[in-house]
C-alpha cells in the first residue's frame, strides 16, 4: 500500500462501498458554480498530490497505533517493490508474548514465499490506489469551496512555518457522480486545509450531513453524521505522509447486517528505505527493527508517544 493508497483510503471508504456492492448509472460531468479562486486552488492541488505520488519513488518504514471498537494495537510497516507489509508489535500498550511474535513472523515468511499470495495482495492495494485515484480526481468537482481563515503547519499537519489555508466545503448540487465509486460525495460537508506554498492536503475533515443510500437503500445505508479525518504532514523534505486518520461511521448493509466502523490510528517515526526493496527483504528490515522496538528502552518511548500526540491534538 504506498502513500497515495494510504492517504485517501479513508476517504473513499473502501470498506464501505466494498460490502455494499451498489451501482449507479453512468451521468455526464458537471459544472462547479462555486468560488473559483478557492476551486481552483484545490484543483492545483489534487493535481499536485496526484503528480507527487505518480512520481515517487521514496519507499518508508513506519510505525503505526491503531485504537478501535476492540483494542489498541501497534504496527511496525514497510513499504516494498511489490506490496506493504506489516508486523504487529503490540496489543492494548503490552508487547505481544514469544509466541505471538513467532506467529506473526511464520505469517510474513508464508506469505514472502507464496507468489500467487503475494500478487493477490498486490493486485488489491493496486485496486485500491485505482479507486482513491478516482475519488481524489472527483474533488475540485464534487464540492464548492470557500475561504475560511488560515493556521500555521506543524511537524505533524502541513508543513512546519507553512501558512495553511482553511476551505469549508459542501456538496455541489451540480455534480453528478459518474459511478458508484464517488456517490459518498454527494452526502458530505467539512473542511479542507491545503499548504499553499507546497500545494499539498493537510487535512480534511468531513461528516455526512445526511443519509447516503446505496441502490435505493435496498443494498444499504451510511447513517447521518458519521464523521472522518485524515491529516498529513511533510515528515521529510518533499516527502509528506499521512499522520492521523479517525473513523466513525455506522450504517447497514442489504437492509440487514449492521455496519460499523470506528477506529483512530496516528503515524508516526517515519525513515526511509531503499526504493528497490522487496517484500522479503521488508520482511527481514521488520523482523530486526521490531526486535529492537521489543527492548524496554524503546518499549516505554513509545509509550510516551500516544500522550505528546493528544496533548498537540488538543491543543488545536
Amino acid at each position: 500500500m504506498n502513500r497515495l493508497n494510504r492517504l485517501w483510503l479513508y476517504l473513499t471508504l473502501f470498506t464501505i462501498s466494498s460490502a455494499v456492492c451498489f451501482a449507479l448509472p453512468a451521468t455526464g460531468p458537471s459544472n462547479s458554480a462555486g468560488d473559483k479562486d478557492a476551486e481552483q486552488l484545490v484543483r492545483l492541488t489534487v493535481a499536485n498530490e496526484i503528480s507527487a505520488c505518480n512520481k515517487g519513488l521514496t519507499k518508508v518504514m513506519f510505525l503505526s497505533r491503531k485504537h478501535s471498537s476492540q483494542d489498541f494495537e501497534t504496527k511496525l510497516n514497510v513499504e516494498t517493490t511489490q506490496a506493504t507489509a506489516g508486523l504487529l508489535i503490540e496489543k492494548n500498550n503490552h508487547p505481544i508474548s514469544d509466541q505471538e511474535m513467532q506467529a506473526e513472523s511464520a505469517r510474513l515468511d508464508k506469505l514472502s514465499a507464496n507468489p500467487g499470495e503475494l500478487r493477490r495482495k498486490q493486485h488489491q492495494e493496486q485496486e485500491d490506489a485505482d479507486h482513491t485515484l478516482r475519488i481524489m480526481k472527483a474533488l475540485p468537482d464534487a464540492f464548492l469551496y470557500a475561504f475560511d481563515g488560515t493556521e500555521p503547519g506543524t511537524s505533524r499537519l502541513g508543513k512546519t512555518g507553512d501558512e495553511l489555508l482553511r476551505l469549508k466545503f459542501r456538496p455541489n448540487p451540480a455534480y453528478a457522480p459518474p459511478s458508484r465509486v464517488e456517490q459518498v460525495l454527494a452526502g458530505m460537508q467539512g473542511e479542507l486545509l491545503i499548504d499553499k506554498q507546497a500545494q499539498r492536503i493537510a487535512r480534511i475533515n468531513a461528516a455526512l450531513f445526511k443519509e447516503v443510500t446505496f441502490g435505493w437503500g435496498i443494498l444499504g445505508h451510511l447513517d447521518r453524521d458519521g464523521t472522518f479525518l485524515v491529516e498529513q504532514a511533510e515528515v521529510a523534505p518533499g516527502d509528506w505522509e499521512l499522520t492521523h486518520t479517525r473513523l466513525n461511521f455506522t450504517g447497514k448493509v442489504m437492509m440487514v447486517k449492521s455496519l460499523v466502523i470506528k477506529s483512530d490510528e496516528t503515524d508516526c517515526d517515519f525513515r526511509t528505505v531503499p526504493s528497490n526493496t522487496t517484500f522479503a527483504k521488508g520482511v527481514e528490515l521488520l523482523k530486526a527493527e521490531g526486535a529492537r522496538l521489543q527492548k524496554p528502552d524503546a518499549q516505554a518511548q513509545r509509550r510516551e508517544e500516544p500522550t505528546r500526540t493528544a496533548a498537540n491534538q488538543g491543543s488545536r
